[in-house]
């Protein structure tokens, strides 16, 4: 009998290689995992709504602009999605990765959440609403191992 594929959708922080490391082994181990993940170039991202929908002067509206046509990317991607994964990263404030958490929460999906010790009092609401609180890349690919098995 043929398995369904998992669609886990890669939410989050976008200066590090963690989508790369979870990508690499879900195939290494041949998991029944389709990834989807957002736009991680951040000027490409940022730039898409003037790029699109022509310049602006002010740039309230530059990043309106592109705020709205990546959402219309996150909301498909998230709707579609079983899993939904976020990273925190210490790098910047993720506003929008949180946001993610919550649309997925409100949408009825799997939450897992990938962070350091040291995020865990500014992320504990969303640690509660979560279905697991990872570490590593590693927990991710056993607890998705466990859950496809």
């Amino acid at each position: 009998m043929k398995k369904d594929y998992l669609k886990v959708y890669l939410s989050g922080e976008i200066h590090s290689d963690w989508r790369d490391v979870i990508k690499k082994k879900v195939a290494e181990m041949n998991l029944q995992i389709s990834l989807l993940s957002p736009v991680t170039d951040h000027t490409a991202s940022d730039d898409c709504g003037v790029k699109i929908l022509g310049e602006e002067q002010k740039k309230f509206w530059h990043d309106y602009k592109g705020a709205g046509i990546n959402s219309i990317r996150t909301k498909n991607m998230i709707e579609k999605s079983d899993i939904v994964i976020v990273k925190f990263g210490d790098k910047y404030k993720q506003w929008n990765a949180a946001f993610d958490a919550g649309m997925a929460v409100t949408l009825g999906k799997s939450l897992i959440t990938l962070h350091e010790e040291n995020l865990d009092h500014a992320l504990k609401e969303i640690d509660a609403a979560s279905s697991a609180v990872c570490r590593t890349e590693d927990q991710v690919i056993e607890t998705l191992q466990y859950v496809t098995g």
